[in-house]
């Protein structure tokens, strides 16, 4: 096992790495920017090491100064936590070049999965299936009108790199497609650097689902399970759960062995998720992030399998310390993301947290690095915290969470805790019946 991790990220994620490493044993460094000096992350570490100003091209995206501080600070590997240069195959390579072990999978399987072409590609060729559309990147508007024609409209034109739903435009006749072409691109180079895109069918009311897999490098892999991900707003989410509702025992079955058996034949290592849009008959994969994510917390409370623990154990050589036979799921796990932003205008909201009191009672799980007087920048993502509700079944998880939205007390910057608690109280969202435009349909109607 490692004696000492860096930790490239900051936040609740880095907390997160820490306290699983303190769990094993392993001396932590924390990076930070200038601003982030009084952070939680970096108070709880055994070390720290300030990386650069605020700007995240200048601490948390630059990798000379990252390498620099795992040189000076004795580190054994690094955690790239999840967000800046988690998925970058460059960083991965630079990591290792330098001595380091990067905690997680190869750079070729980030590079292969950061490209969705590719990546589609590649679980096509061990048996996973993607939505139906052209399996290369579109060069005129004259092929793309070929494959639109083949598929039907309407047609998903979607961005071959990044993600988060930008470089994604929706065609519904022919009409629409050499403009949602034309601005796909564009959107996909501002983003991403990259203009590449590629045409799907676009599925009208899908829901959500993505697998998480853990793979070691003695060919062992498993799955644990689904996680329904279907609220969602611009293709971002916002709540996440599992199991999902709608799948049953089979379809949850087979669509798991699936994915682990795709990511054994890869080769893959580390912690993964395998995510697919699902009609009411058949799982279209989309897209694998090669990395933490975000919402892993509500399969660790359905499963009781510590991830991070586990994605360490990976790195450092060992196996997986269960097999699929051990995987046991219990209950029914709800995460809410709380942003710092505008509950309605959706606006980035930072400032200096002036009170904050997390819930707390049974089945109450809050990751979170805030604390009262902490400043929360405005050069970083919005969120911070993700509050986890856990119950025998969905009835009483969504109940618990319910209560847990009406005790936090987060007074200083703005959130969209409020969005949270109507969410909770809604009556389609206690169904269980929200597809993945659910959410943008419910805002418009409110």
């Amino acid at each position: 096992m490692f004696e000492k991790v860096l930790i490239a990220n900051r936040g609740e994620i880095a907390l997160r790495v820490i306290r699983a490493c303190r769990d094993l044993g392993i001396r932590t460094v924390a990076v930070h920017s200038t601003i982030d000096s009084d952070a939680m992350h970096v108070r709880l570490a055994d070390e720290s090491v300030c990386i650069g100003p605020p700007a995240p091209r200048d601490s948390y995206l630059s990798m000379a100064a990252l390498i620099s501080a795992a040189t000076v600070a004795g580190a054994d590997a690094i955690h790239p936590g999840l967000g800046f240069l988690a998925e970058n195959s460059t960083f991965a390579q630079v990591v290792a070049d330098h001595g380091f072990i990067f905690i997680g999978p190869s750079p070729d399987h980030i590079a292969t999965m950061g490209d969705k072409i590719a990546a589609k590609a590649a679980m096509a060729a061990v048996g996973v299936s993607g939505v139906p559309g052209g399996d290369n990147a579109i060069e005129d508007e004259t092929e793309a009108a070929r494959i639109a024609a083949e598929i039907g409209y309407p047609v998903l034109v979607k961005a071959a790199a990044g993600g988060g739903g930008r470089g994604m435009q929706i065609a519904r006749t022919p009409t629409n497609l050499g403009p949602a072409l034309g601005l796909a691109r564009r959107e996909a180079a501002g983003a991403f650097g990259d203009s590449r895109v590629f045409i799907e069918k676009f599925i009208e009311n899908p829901r959500h689902i993505e697998i998480q897999i853990l793979a070691d490098s003695h060919g062992n892999a498993v799955h644990l399970g689904e996680r329904d991900c279907s609220i969602q707003r611009r293709h971002q989410k916002v709540i996440e759960e599992a199991p999902s509702p709608i799948l049953d025992e089979s379809l949850r079955t087979g669509i798991g062995e699936r994915a682990a058996t795709a990511v054994r034949r890869l080769g893959y290592l580390g912690v993964g998720t395998l995510e697919f849009l699902f009609d009411g008959r058949d799982f279209h994969f989309i897209e694998m992030n090669t990395r933490l994510q975000v919402e892993h917390p509500v399969t660790e409370m359905v499963t009781g399998v510590d991830l991070v623990r586990e994605q360490l154990t990976v790195a450092a050589g060992g196996k997986l310390t269960f097999g699929q036979k051990d995987v046991r799921f219990d209950g029914h796990a709800i995460e809410c993301r709380v942003n710092a932003e505008d509950a309605r205008t959706f606006v980035p909201s930072p400032g200096r947290v002036r009170e904050y009191h997390p819930p707390g009672g049974p089945g109450i799980r809050v990751d979170s690095a805030l604390f009262a007087g902490c400043i929360v920048p405005p050069h970083y993502d919005s969120l911070v915290a993700k509050l986890v509700a856990h119950g025998p079944d969905r009835a009483i998880a969504t109940a618990r969470l319910a209560r847990a939205l009406d005790e936090y007390v987060i007074e200083g910057i703005e959130t969209n805790l409020d969005l949270h608690r109507r969410i909770a109280r809604n009556q389609d969202f206690n169904n269980g019946a929200c597809d993945i435009h659910w959410l943008e349909r419910w805002m418009d109607n409110a």
